[in-house]
């Protein structure tokens, strides 16, 4: 049920090598349409990652480099604590962030999107075992987890989890989603068994709350804390 990085990736990248130069840098950001590309070395394994904000330097140190005096903001410095010696390079070596943040195409999206959280990055590069370059995955890519429509999402809730993951009972649940909103209603025979399918629901693609409602016939929650 849960989607992989291989699953929402773009494949095709356009990527450069370390002895790219920042006018070729920049141009191949432009023709691509994104804000980064991944720096490969000759067996294509991933060393770096260039992106906007690192060819941006340049402008924001510009009159470090020709006042002399000149103190840059507390913001660029501080947003950008190696910005200067990224302002003076001229190659994506010299540019690049490295090493860079990967994650592997069998990863959830979920874990990716963690990982871009915790390194506060807006995409990752998608390597196997030997690190070699597979794809991107962004965030836009992440988004798109919840384009789903509300009937898919039903389907997929009735079809994996209600007849399918579950080993008990799920006649007497109904599943109504609205905007990516699941509420759960109806009867189960046990409060763990409801409860167990409510996490479950929460982790279906697209979902973005869910509401349960479910009774049970049997209190069992204080005897499986025990």
């Amino acid at each position: 049920m849960r989607m992989t990085v291989a699953d929402v990736m773009t494949s095709k990248v356009v990527s450069v090598t370390a002895a790219t130069s920042f006018k070729d840098i920049a141009e191949a950001l432009i023709a691509g349409g994104v804000s980064a590309v991944p720096v490969l070395d000759d067996d294509d394994h991933v060393i770096g990652m260039v992106s906007e904000a690192d060819l941006l330097c340049k402008e924001e140190f510009r009159e470090e480099f020709y006042r002399e005096g000149y103190r840059p903001p507390l913001r660029a410095r501080l947003h950008h604590p190696k910005g200067r010696r990224k302002a003076e390079g001229d190659t994506a070596a010299e540019l690049m962030t490295s090493p860079a943040i990967t994650v592997f195409p069998d990863a959830s999206a979920v874990w990716a999107a963690r990982l871009m959280d915790a390194h506060d990055v807006k995409r990752l590069a998608v390597v196997d075992y030997n690190g070699r370059l597979q794809g991107i995955v962004s965030r836009r890519d992440l988004v798109k987890l919840f384009v789903r429509s509300d009937e898919e999402i039903a389907a997929d809730i009735r079809d994996d989890i209600l007849d399918r993951a579950l080993w008990v009972d799920a006649d007497g649940v109904r599943v109504d989603v609205s905007q990516g909103i699941v509420t759960l209603s109806g009867w189960m025979d046990r409060r763990t068994e409801a409860a167990i399918t409510a996490r479950m629901t929460a982790r279906v693609n697209g979902v973005v709350d869910v509401i349960s409602k479910i009774t049970w016939k049997i209190d069992d929650s204080k005897r499986e804390a025990r």
